[in-house]
């Protein structure tokens, strides 16, 4: 495999936004505190999932802030039905992948079903720091005394509430969550709880638009959305599920910004094609034998 043109020391710094050329910009790490000042700015934080090299890469020189290493891969990396059966040491694998890609934006890894439930909690977190280099771990629940011990142990937080895909079984499928006034105004506490505990940012997943803004407007920390309306401090969304690349029905939140299963398709189908008619490779593709060994004939060719 050739990567002759996207080795680490020939590669671009990332577009800016402003259209000035590269070489006049500073590239500013985000951080944990960046995006707290982000929110008290009104800037919108961008975030989004990847989970190899070649995909981070992208998403982090297109201007990302935060790229989560997620448990999702286990569905669209993985193929499998949920996000349960994906393990510690494929989110490390996955996770130390994107953190050799990622120069700017705020490495997060999620930690798996089954690694925080019990008293390694917080020394899987470590290992997720220590041995992947994530800048941060999101779990989810409200689970305000674990998020108070990683933070002591100087591990930067991400919580997730609302629909949290690890509790599908206990909700019976993914179902939005804080549809009444009761589980809003629990929402809402355990929203507080997080954040009091030391959590330094929270996504908030499939909830009414109604009530991420009261819980976005009240919580000193970035609150991300995703299925939770426009009035979120930022949003993310499943890379797959933007580039049509999740071979299933989209949830309602999910923007589509490109059909990249049929751009695949139709250049792996054209390549096939070229093969089988041997239009591929051609005489340009291909390396032929110095002037002077050419006029020998190639059973005299000794290798040098």
């Amino acid at each position: 495999m050739s990567l002759t043109n996207f080795s680490a020391g020939n590669r671009p710094a990332a577009a800016p936004a402003s259209g000035l050329p590269a070489s006049s910009q500073t590239l500013a790490k985000v951080t944990m505190p960046a995006l707290a000042q982000m929110k008290r700015q009104g800037k919108p934080i961008t975030a989004l999932t990847a989970y190899d090299y070649a995909t981070s890469r992208l998403v982090d020189e297109a201007g990302i802030d935060l790229v989560l290493v997620g448990d999702s891969l286990a569905m669209v990396v993985m193929g499998q039905d949920n996000t349960l059966a994906v393990t510690v040491e494929e989110m490390l694998h996955h996770t130390r992948a994107v953190r050799r890609a990622v120069r700017r934006a705020l490495v997060v890894a999620d930690m798996p079903f089954g690694s925080y439930h019990g008293a390694d909690g917080v020394g899987n977190a470590i290992r997720f720091v220590k041995e992947a280099g994530a800048e941060a771990v999101k779990i989810e629940g409200p689970r305000a005394e674990l998020i108070r011990q990683m933070t002591e142990a100087e591990i930067p937080v991400v919580g997730h509430l609302g629909l949290t895909p690890q509790s599908l079984h206990r909700m019976g499928g993914y179902r939005v969550q804080g549809k009444t006034a009761d589980a809003a105004a629990r929402l809402r506490d355990e929203a507080l709880a997080v954040a009091e505990a030391g959590a330094g940012a929270l996504v908030l997943e499939g909830v009414p638009r109604e009530v991420a803004a009261g819980i976005t407007a009240e919580l000193p920390i970035p609150v991300i959305g995703i299925g939770a309306g426009p009035d979120c401090d930022g949003q993310i969304l499943v890379l797959h599920d933007m580039l049509n690349l999740t071979f299933a029905p989209h949830a309602k939140f999910v923007r589509q910004y490109a059909d990249a299963a049929t751009m695949i398709r139709e250049a792996v189908e054209r390549y096939r094609e070229d093969v089988e008619q041997r239009q591929f490779p051609t005489d340009a593709e291909s390396y032929h034998l110095p002037s002077k060994a050419a006029a020998v004939p190639v059973d005299a060719v000794k290798a040098e």
